[in-house]
């Protein structure tokens, strides 16, 4: 199995000098299932058309949790006006002089 993980990486090696890049992506998925348990035949015959890679930051940085993303129609509570935020209303009469 090294062997063919071997001539696997230099298969990908060539075809990323030569700018291949479709046909080195498909050796580096064929290596990732081999390393994963498949046989070098399940590895060839596997489909791996539909699967996408994560993008760096597309997770959030160190975590495996997606963003966070409110409800849908939910809108964000109106700014409280400021100048008459932070002013305590007097209760009681007012004071005399």
């Amino acid at each position: 199995m090294s062997d063919t993980i071997e001539d696997l990486r230099k298969r990908m090696d060539a075809a990323a000098r030569a700018l291949d890049f479709e046909e080195a992506k498909r050796c580096r998925d064929r290596i990732n299932l081999m390393r994963g348990g498949a046989t070098a035949e399940e590895a060839a015959q596997a489909d791996v058309s539909g699967l996408e890679r994560q993008m760096p930051g597309a997770m959030g940085l160190g975590t495996s949790q997606g963003r966070r993303a409110p409800p849908a129609g939910w809108k964000p509570p109106a700014r409280p006006d400021l100048l008459t935020t932070g002013r305590a209303r007097r209760r009681g009469k007012p004071r005399e002089p």
